[in-house]
């Protein structure tokens, strides 16, 4: 238990000055690496005819980045198809098979990363650098673009300009995704991770037998995939092997990198939604209306309206962890009966180098922050450490990966506002704006996608043979698998219960089909609730406006946000990992 704590207190050191990086770069303010990444982002505008001025309204930014993002999603799908090549291909490796292709390229354009292959058999040294790496720095850096113009349209100071999608997207790769990934790989490096493009190695082993060994640009690939909250492993084995992560510090680089800048988008939300609010005080101050309240040491270091959103997240983080610990640690009763002690707790699937409670950790931080790697077989756990995992995938909201866990928790807190405001008799006001109907639509809209898609999609599959065909677990467990490989999917997170036969055609479409639905639809809407509130004018605060940069809203939003969980996923929980519970201890 001391070790988790220490991790997590670690993070919030680390995160607080991250953030306010992040901030600077979102908002276009002075940074000290400036005269350096300005040369570099001037020769790559100049190269590829951008202006980065030119301002953007929300369709534009839409538009631009669902080109960009097709775009490389054609490109990578023939690199896929022809990586037999003998270019980067020293283990002669085949193209890859049309609907794994589809899978594939979906997967790592939509910053998932389901891998239905395994990557050292499945993928030439070519198409790890070219589709997967390259894949994992742009589709991060489309979510994390998106966030921020978002956070411009609920806190900005036009009309109609979230800001322009290129300039953003070079931007967060050349000042933060690149110069953070070449830190966390020589790290990783330096911990034993390889970096190079020699072929398989075959070594005799101590029983006299022989073993080939994979090796590759493993580091380069596994510092972004963390990062970049994207999760496929260059090994089907993932980050429980120690080619990916072979000590405990290794396992802390990885973790810090998956959980770092999903947090600092908080920050440098609070931090612009404050910049706002501290002008519309001045104006306050300067017409002797309301008294201009001062700021706390928390609220300085996250801003108000972020200090609450990381406190609701960080409140569903600990709940989750501290179950998935508490679950993880009782054991096994079908082993203990068997007579094998349960005295480490359930150990089965985990690296005895992590034991439980850093297994517990990864397993919570990857699916809360939506990456997807794995350093234990999630498809081992308890049933009720399995139900962790794949509630924090349904709600898509505990602070969630590239951005995209920021948006969504904001849709719950126009959510909440909205029910308040009902409550007393008031026009909801979220950051000084009227929620008036469209927005609450839209709101709607972009909330039901998420288990439309989780939902429908499983029915589907446990109602046809092809989909039946893929599930190896009879039973509760076995229904545990179809939600958890559609509810990876439809967050964009891309762990799975690896007992499902997935390469198929029926689960490589359909899966493939969530993955770009669940991506592109509530980022369009979000955008579009950004751009109908950054019309309106700002409404003056009154002794009656619902405060929503407090403790007590936290509360309320992290009640809404497990009423809405409860509503819709209860019933298909209960016939999955809770059956699954009172089967086993029964």
């Amino acid at each position: 238990m001391l070790q988790l704590v220490l991790t997590l207190v670690i993070y919030l050191i680390l995160v607080i000055p991250v953030g306010r990086y992040l901030y600077h770069i979102a908002a276009g303010k002075h940074t000290f690496a400036d005269p350096v990444f300005d040369r570099i982002d001037g020769l790559i505008y100049k190269a590829g005819g951008v202006d980065p001025h030119r301002g953007m309204n929300w369709r534009q930014y839409a538009l631009a980045l669902l080109g960009a993002n097709a775009v490389m999603i054609a490109i990578g799908y023939l690199i896929l198809r022809i990586q037999s090549i003998g270019i980067f291909n020293p283990n002669h490796i085949g193209g890859m098979e049309p609907s794994l292709a589809f899978n594939t390229i979906i997967s790592f354009m939509t910053n998932t990363n389901l891998q239905h292959y395994s990557g050292e058999s499945g993928l030439s040294y070519l198409s790890q650098m070219l589709v997967i790496t390259f894949m994992m720095f742009v589709s991060a850096a489309s979510g994390y673009a998106a966030c921020v113009a978002f956070i411009r349209g609920l806190a900005g100071k036009t009309k109609d300009n979230v800001g322009n999608f290129f300039s953003d997207l070079v931007r967060i790769t050349t000042r933060v995704l690149l110069p953070f990934s070449l830190v966390g790989g020589l790290l990783l490096v330096w911990q034993g991770v390889p970096q190079n493009f020699s072929g398989n190695i075959v070594v005799e082993t101590l029983e006299g037998t022989f073993q080939v060994l994979a090796t590759g640009p493993v580091a380069a690939l596994e510092i972004i995939k963390h990062l970049g909250t994207n999760g496929g492993g260059f090994f089907g084995a993932n980050s429980s092997t120690p080619m990916e992560n072979p000590t405990i510090l290794s396992n802390l680089i990885e973790l810090y990198s998956m959980m770092l800048l999903p947090g600092a988008c908080v920050i440098a939300f609070g931090k612009m939604a404050g910049d706002g609010q501290r002008e519309r005080q001045e104006s306050r101050k300067a017409e002797q209306t309301l008294p201009v309240h001062r700021e706390g040491v928390t609220a300085r270091l996250f801003g108000a309206e972020g200090r609450s959103v990381f406190l609701a997240m960080s409140i569903l983080f600990t709940v989750g962890l501290g179950l998935c610990f508490w679950a993880e640690s009782q054991g096994n009763p079908a082993l203990a009966e068997a007579g094998l002690s349960q005295s480490m707790g359930s150990m089965e699937g985990k690296e005895v180098r992590f034991g439980v409670a850093q297994s517990a950790l990864f397993t919570t931080v990857t699916t809360s922050f939506t990456t997807g790697t794995v350093n234990n077989m999630h498809d081992t756990l308890t049933p009720l450490g399995g139900l962790v995992p794949l509630l924090h995938m349904m709600l898509n909201c505990v602070f969630g990966g590239k951005g995209v866990g920021l948006m969504n928790m904001i849709l719950y807190a126009i959510l909440a506002v909205f029910i308040c405001g009902l409550m007393v008799g008031r026009t909801p006001e979220y950051l000084g704006k009227k929620i008036e109907g469209r927005e609450m639509k839209l709101t709607a809209l972009a909330i039901i996608i998420h288990p439309l898609l989780i939902l429908a999609f499983s029915a589907l599959a446990v109602s046809t043979a092809a989909g039946q065909a893929g599930i190896t677990n009879p039973g509760f467990h076995g229904l545990t698998q179809v939600l958890y490989e559609y509810a990876s999917s439809a967050a964009n997170n891309g762990s799975g219960f690896e007992g499902l036969a997935d390469n198929t055609y029926f689960w490589n479409i359909t899966t493939g089909l969530v993955m770009f639905l669940g991506r592109y639809l509530p980022i369009v809407i979000q955008l579009a609730i950004a751009g109908s509130l950054m019309k309106k004018n700002r409404v003056n605060e009154s002794a009656g406006t619902l405060k929503t940069g407090t403790v007590s809203f936290s509360v309320i939003l992290v009640f809404v946000v497990y009423i809405f969980a409860a509503l819709t996923f209860f019933p298909a929980l209960a016939l999955g990992p809770i059956a699954e519970h009172l089967t086993l201890w029964g």
